[in-house]
């Protein structure tokens, strides 16, 4: 589903070059539950916004479900994240100025759809990770746990067959940190594949396999 082969990310100013990331050689397979761990600035978050096509690598081929996208313009690089791939954020990226319900119909805007079918899947999607009752509700009126789930269910929205979560327990204490894995571990067993960048080993432990960075190289 997800292929990375030889995979290099260089940042460059007038006066400086970083290495992200150095070549990375990663294989998930359809229905996997991979966590990315690593210390704090070792290219995790690069990684993602890589797999998820937010970024460019410097060198080296991806494919998405056997597409590779190295040549694709912006427009199909745009349309591919939307029909494959949802995004699970540490920060929820919430419009504090819309419902929950509105906020989950966002990447179905996207998408050749009319408002009561948009209506419909938000409403699905806000069923299957428990938030029916906060429909109407706004984002300032959520704890931080239901502010994570809105965020669930807008990435799960348009029914993507790849997950990518960044932190998605970072900012929630354990007892909520463990209502949102189990969430992920439940459409991980319907069939979607999900790669999550986490700091807690108690995390990674619940997902089916560990890639571990250092200083921007797979050393696991």
């Amino acid at each position: 589903m997800i292929k990375l082969q030889n995979v290099e990310k260089v940042y460059r100013t007038s006066s400086i070059e970083t290495l992200a990331l150095n070549n990375i050689n990663i294989n998930v397979k359809k229905g996997e539950f991979v966590s990315i761990m690593g210390p704090s600035g070792c290219g995790k978050s690069t990684l993602l916004n890589i797999i998820g096509l937010l970024d460019a690598p410097s060198k080296g081929i991806i494919e998405i479900d056997g597409l590779k996208v190295e040549k694709f313009h912006d427009k199909e690089l745009a349309h591919l994240r939307n029909q494959k791939l949802g995004f699970i954020f540490q920060s929820f990226h919430l419009i504090n100025d819309l419902s929950v319900v509105d906020n989950v119909e966002i990447p179905l805007l996207y998408r050749k759809s009319n408002a009561k079918q948009r209506r419909e899947l938000a409403e699905e999607a806000l069923e299957k990770v428990g938030l029916s009752n906060r429909m109407k509700h706004f984002p300032k009126q959520l704890s931080g746990g239901q502010k994570q789930r809105v965020a669930i269910a807008r990435a799960i929205v348009g029914k993507p067959e790849i997950i990518l979560a960044d932190e998605p327990t970072g900012n929630l204490d354990s007892a909520m940190g463990n209502e949102i894995i189990s969430i992920l571990q439940n459409l991980n067993e319907n069939g979607a594949t999900i790669v999550m960048v986490t700091h807690d080993d108690a995390m990674a432990k619940r997902t089916h396999r560990l890639i571990r960075l250092f200083d921007g190289t797979q050393v696991l």
